[in-house]
């Protein structure tokens, strides 16, 4: 079997089981483990999977630039932001992560709202500008402009004297084993300072970034309260996250 053929036979069981075992390969196409290992290091270099150890998972295409994710599931991140939305009750902290459906949430809470949002994401603190009774606090510190959102030790410092009821959070990849992940590893760091220093986390994740993986691992699966997702996504796809006991809301 020629190299390239191989690598359609890796891509399609990825498709097929939503995972890639190399010993399983080797074995079914009669070839040593580092030959299928150099194929997903290789498919792994062209961002078409994530390697993890033993195989590899599909790889997030959430990993594109904030421009560039706007386009992504549009009318998806649009029904995940307003259900988070209705999340937020008066008189509570939330705070909101930066990302395409961190800004949906943003224009979907009710005019009527008195809330405090606490969010590194200059995007969400813009879009909060004019709401009449949300108070924002903007956490300062480095713009990392992929995300448009700050970090590193001023950002970190900032959250040290805030205790939130909810943290609304974005990732790139949500795998009932790899995780809940992220394409920088820096921001994987802040991202989970931000969950620390909240009662309730709860995941904003569109379709294409269930079942994903990214670099960057922010947190155990079981560490999230609850995920919003789109309809589009079957049980038996879900099935492995409701076994680390998170509740799913499907829009």
């Amino acid at each position: 079997m020629l190299t390239s053929q191989r690598k359609q036979h890796i891509l399609a069981i990825l498709q097929r089981d939503g995972q890639v075992i190399a010993k399983a390969v080797s074995q079914e196409l009669a070839l040593s483990e580092d030959t299928i290992r150099r194929d997903l290091r290789e498919l792994a270099a062209e961002g078409l999977l994530q390697r993890v150890h033993g195989g590899a998972l599909p790889a997030s295409p959430a990993v594109a630039d904030f421009a560039s994710r706007n386009h992504i599931a549009a009318d998806g991140k649009a029904r995940i932001g307003r259900a988070a939305a209705q999340m937020i009750g008066d008189g509570q902290i939330a705070i909101v992560d930066g990302g395409t459906t961190a800004v949906q949430l943003t224009r979907q809470l009710p005019a009527s709202l008195h809330a405090t949002i606490v969010t590194h994401s200059p995007s969400v603190a813009v879009e909060l500008a004019l709401h009449p009774h949300v108070e924002v606090i903007l956490i300062g510190g480095r713009l990392f402009k992929h995300s448009v959102v700050t970090m590193g030790t001023a950002a970190l410092a900032a959250l040290a004297h805030i205790r939130a009821d909810l943290f609304f959070m974005g990732v790139t990849g949500v795998h009932a084993q790899a995780g809940l992940s992220t394409g920088d590893l820096e921001e994987a760091h802040m991202k989970r300072a931000l969950m620390q220093h909240a009662s309730e986390t709860i995941v904003l994740a569109s379709a294409e970034k269930i079942g994903a993986a990214s670099a960057y691992v922010i947190a155990p699966l079981a560490e999230a309260s609850g995920i919003i997702t789109e309809t589009t996504i079957g049980d038996a796809q879900l099935a492995p996250l409701r076994g680390a006991g998170i509740v799913i809301t499907q829009v």
